[in-house]
Order: structure tokens, then C-alpha cells, then sequence
């Protein structure tokens, strides 16, 4: 009887398995459009033409799935306009000839999960009322983590719980062998508990060598940077609103960014050219990434006692000091980076690397500047071949183009992802 009892259980035991597995495997296997990841691919590849609720260089996006006939057919005119609009396509064709037949620029490099991250990320953003605060490190705190479908967590916990499961079951097997064996006459010797059995011992120290290696390797990949990196500034200086709300060009402020290698912090004068004038905040509350209000009066206060201002006399009264910026991007001294370069001969946007640098009230690194991520945007980055004398040595490229042997140049082509290109 015990014998059966034993062939039964196994044979349960089996079938608890085969049910776990065919519940779980699904579920990782599948994975959802990721709107956290959709963002970052915006702000990289999209944000510089399109905006959610409001036309740019390219039309606003909100429902933009519920405009194209097929959804294969949005993504091929992701991939690459041209093809699509030779189809002749009658919504394509008209977007064309709205925008004043500009092209959309191809983005081969973005799979259709790129793609359709990217959609979930609108639909996120076109669902939030016109107006409304976008989450960010000002109001949810440096380093803070969107909500998106990662369920890696949630896996890795259901396979804990199997595990321990099926160890659980392994012991009650074992045990119930050995009542079955005694009680048909043939003694088994007394099963070993999990905790000495050398197996058990070796698999578990496996392990804890594998999960430790792994966390070790991602720290020393981590050395060094600072994604999401926020530190508090002697004067809250909004992006948002200068930038953003009060559309002031980047360049006006960093005019390095399109003559040399460093982009510049401005100069305390620079502030002063609008500041002599404008004494008081009137624009919308300014909170910290603690949702600390910040009195937008009291900074500008800050900014005349630093260069020697006095309001009311309308004159300089007492000797200027520099402001102690804390600088936020850092490369090591190994890098070269120019920025001259990236926005005059590659034609890159501040956002590029910057993120919605318009939207942030305290900015914040929002990329990890690590080099597998410059790499990566080198191999996909199309550069503005033709009509940019930077590119004009490169003669055999831009035969191959005539020829149509290609239909764009990336950075990797005209020699990107060389060493010695950003490594002294």
C-alpha cells in the first residue's frame, strides 16, 4: 500500500511541476510593451519632432495608432516613410504633403518592440489631461522608477516558491520510500535531511556564487556613473521654465555648445541681461524633488546678492562673487567628448543626451553615459550627410550613395565606434 502511495505522489509530484511550468513559461515568455522603456526611446530618437498633445517639426501623436489603417503599416513607416509613401498609401501621402513633403526621418535600427514601447508610452501620456505634471524627479525624487510591465520580481519570486516546493515534496518522497521499504521487509537506510545532504550543500553554494558574481559584475560596471544623479544647486534654476515655458534657446545660455568642446555654464552676466529687469517670480509654484515649495522671488534674490545687485538703486553696489555650481555630467578623464561636434557636424539635439531637458525643473543625468550606451547610439545614429562640408572627405560614401549602394551614412560608417576616436 505504501508502495502505491509513493508511485501516486511521485507521479502527483510530476504533475505539480508540468502545471507550474505551463503556468509561469507563458507569462515570462510574453512580454508586454514597456511604457518606462517607450519614454527613454522617445526622448532619444522622437522627442526633437513630436510631442504628445501639440504638433513640433511633426504632428502631435496622441491617438496616433487609431490613425494609420494597420498597425504593421505604422511600423514600416517607422522603419522607413519612403517605402510607405511608394505604396501609395492615401493617410501617408496626405502627411506628407501636409508637412510640406519633409521626410520622416528612417529609423531602421528600432525593432517593432522598440516600437511598440514607444506607443504604449503615448498612450500613457495621451490618457494624463493637457496641463498635468509629468512624473519626474520633481515630484517623485532622483532615481525614482516608473511603473511599467517588468515582472522580474514577480518570477523570480513564484520560482523561489517552487523551489522550495518541490524540495518540500522531494523530502515527503524520500520519507514515504522508506516507510513503504520497511513495512514490505527491505529497510532503507534513514533518508539525510536537505541540510546535510552534500548535494544540496554543493547546488546551494552554486548559487550563492552565481547570484554574488552577478551583483559584483554590475557594481563594477556601475562604477562611476551617475544615472539620475540630482544634487541640490545654490540657486533653484528652473530648466522648465526658462527652456520650457519661457522657450529661451539653449544656445543662448551654453553658447560653447556650437563652438567648442564644453558646452559652458553661463556666466553670472548672462543671467543678469533679463534679471536687471525681471525682480520677481510670477510664473507656476516651483517645487523641489521632495515637493519642497520653492520661492521663485527669493531665488532671484539669491542671484543679485552672488553678483552685487541692488534692486532698488538699479546699479552694482558691492563686489560680485562666482556661483558654485555643482557640475551634474561627468566623463572620465580617458573620454573625449565634444560637443561642438555632436550639434554642428552631427546635427544632435540637446535632448539626445539630456533628456526632456525642457521639462525638468532641477535637472538630473538621464542617461548613464556609459560607453556601451555612446556605442550603441553611434551604430544607429544616421548623420546629415549630404550638404555638411564636415563629411565631405569621405568621397567613397558619398559614391556609394549616387550609386545607391546605401541610403544614409551612421556615425559608425564614417569611423564612430574607432578607439581612438574617443579615447585619448
Amino acid at each position: 500500500m505504501y508502495r502505491r502511495v509513493s508511485i501516486l505522489l511521485r507521479k502527483h509530484f510530476v504533475s505539480v511541476l508540468i502545471l507550474c511550468a505551463s503556468i509561469v513559461i507563458p507569462f515570462s515568455a510574453v512580454k508586454a510593451a514597456d511604457p518606462a522603456k517607450g519614454k527613454q526611446i522617445f526622448q532619444q530618437n522622437c522627442a526633437s519632432c513630436h510631442n504628445v498633445h501639440k504638433k513640433l517639426t511633426g504632428p502631435a501623436l496622441a491617438g496616433v495608432e487609431g490613425r494609420w489603417s494597420d498597425k504593421k503599416l505604422l511600423h514600416q513607416w517607422i522603419h522607413n516613410s519612403a517605402s510607405v509613401l511608394a505604396s501609395g498609401d492615401k493617410y501617408a501621402n496626405d502627411l506628407f504633403n501636409e508637412y510640406n513633403k519633409t521626410a520622416m526621418t528612417a529609423f531602421p535600427s528600432l525593432s517593432n518592440e522598440d516600437i511598440d514601447d514607444i506607443l504604449a508610452y503615448i498612450k500613457v501620456e495621451e490618457a494624463k489631461p493637457v496641463g498635468t505634471p509629468k512624473e519626474g524627479p520633481a515630484t517623485s525624487g532622483a532615481g525614482a522608477k516608473e511603473q511599467g510591465s517588468d515582472n522580474s520580481l514577480l518570477f523570480g519570486i513564484i520560482t523561489l516558491i517552487l523551489a522550495v516546493v518541490a524540495l518540500i515534496l522531494m523530502q515527503i518522497n524520500s520519507n514515504l520510500n522508506k516507510l513503504a521499504g520497511d513495512k514490505e521487509g527491505h529497510p532503507t537506510p534513514e533518508p539525510i535531511p536537505f541540510y546535510k545532504n552534500k548535494a544540496y550543500i554543493a547546488l546551494g553554494i552554486l548559487l550563492l556564487f552565481m547570484v554574488g558574481g552577478y551583483f559584483t559584475i554590475q557594481g563594477a560596471i556601475g562604477l562611476g556613473r551617475q544615472k539620475d544623479y540630482m544634487p541640490e544647486q545654490p540657486i533653484f534654476y528652473s530648466h522648465k521654465v526658462h527652456a520650457g515655458i519661457n522657450q529661451i534657446n539653449c544656445l543662448y545660455c551654453h553658447a560653447g555648445a556650437e563652438k567648442s568642446k564644453h558646452a559652458m555654464i553661463p556666466s553670472e552676466n548672462i543671467c543678469m541681461n533679463c534679471h536687471k529687469a525681471i525682480k520677481e517670480y510670477s510664473g507656476p509654484e516651483l517645487f523641489t524633488a521632495e515637493g519642497k515649495k520653492v520661492d521663485g522671488t527669493a531665488e532671484i534674490a539669491k542671484l543679485y546678492d552672488y553678483v552685487g545687485w541692488d534692486a532698488e538703486k538699479g546699479k552694482y553696489t558691492k563686489p560680485g562673487r562666482p556661483i558654485e555650481w555643482t557640475k551634474i555630467h561627468n566623463l572620465p578623464d580617458h573620454v573625449y567628448f565634444n560637443h561642438s561636434q555632436h550639434t554642428v557636424a552631427g546635427k544632435q539635439q540637446c535632448q539626445t543626451c539630456h533628456g526632456a531637458i525642457t521639462e525638468m525643473d532641477e535637472v538630473h543625468q538621464f542617461a548613464d553615459l556609459s560607453m556601451g550606451w555612446c556605442i550603441n547610439c553611434h551604430r544607429t545614429t544616421k548623420v546629415q550627410f549630404a550638404d555638411n562640408n564636415y563629411y565631405s572627405i569621405f568621397e567613397k560614401l558619398h559614391q556609394d550613395i549616387k550609386d545607391k549602394k546605401i541610403d544614409s551614412v551612421t556615425v559608425e560608417m564614417v569611423g564612430g565606434t574607432e578607439c581612438q576616436k574617443c579615447h585619448y
